[in-house]
């Protein structure tokens, strides 16, 4: 899989079958709290723990091939779950990291209103924004989506990779897999904490199976698989 020089993201060999299941860490304190984490290393709650003990239990029965995540402590625990569960090695990379994202970091959702609300407001819109003075979602999938695509390359044929990463990390990299331009990429919903999104690989490219899931994918029966 490899990306052409406008950034559209090029489909590799058709029928491989592989798949990459996008996966965002367990519960903070931050999260809780409605705190902007950025690239803050902010550990896993004891709900966190247990929701990514949980979520490996489902994800060990995909049989993944490779599993790679972030380096921050949230992301490398879930991970650290799952890795657990298949015996398989977790390759870090910080490419996966969340967004940074300046002065924001640490504030809550209604102090980042308060003192930045224009620029809250035209980041909703999809305008480019760099948030606190921090990255913009393209430079986050700049980053992040070559990291996704050089370890999917890897795999078999009907391969899986598991990704564990963070929720605005995860979502400018489907963003960047699926080819949207990035003022759609705000339509792909959030992630919950543990929840997981699916890319499978199809004739032209990547396609979104699922998102935000916290159970096993099913098939598609249908004329639309």
């Amino acid at each position: 899989m490899a990306m052409s020089a406008t950034g559209e993201v090029l489909a590799g060999k058709p029928g491989r079958g592989r798949r990459v299941i996008l996966w965002r860490h367990g519960q903070t304190s931050w999260n809780v709290e409605r705190r902007f984490q950025g690239s803050t290393d902010v550990a896993l709650t004891e709900a966190g723990v247990s929701q990514a003990r949980r979520a490996a239990r489902l994800l060990v029965s995909l049989k993944p091939d490779a599993i790679i995540a972030s380096d921050l402590q949230r992301a490398a625990h879930t991970a650290a779950e799952l890795a657990g569960l298949t015996g398989l090695e977790v390759t870090h990379d910080e490419g996966l990291r969340e967004t940074y994202a300046g002065v924001w970091q640490g504030l809550t959702h209604d102090e980042i209103i308060a003192r930045h609300g224009e620029e809250y407001a035209a980041w909703k819109r999809g305008e480019p924004v760099r948030r606190g003075g921090g990255e913009l979602e393209t430079e986050v999938a700049d980053r992040a989506a070559p990291v996704v695509l050089r370890h999917a390359e890897k795999l078999p044929d009907d391969g899986t990779l598991v990704v564990v990463s963070h929720g605005g990390t995860i979502r400018t990299t489907i963003g960047r897999l699926l080819g949207l331009e990035p003022r759609y990429w705000e339509s792909l919903g959030g992630l919950t904490n543990c929840c997981w999104s699916v890319l499978g690989e199809g004739a032209r490219g990547w396609r979104l199976l699922e998102h935000n899931a916290g159970t096993l994918p099913e098939p598609v029966l249908g004329d639309d698989d």
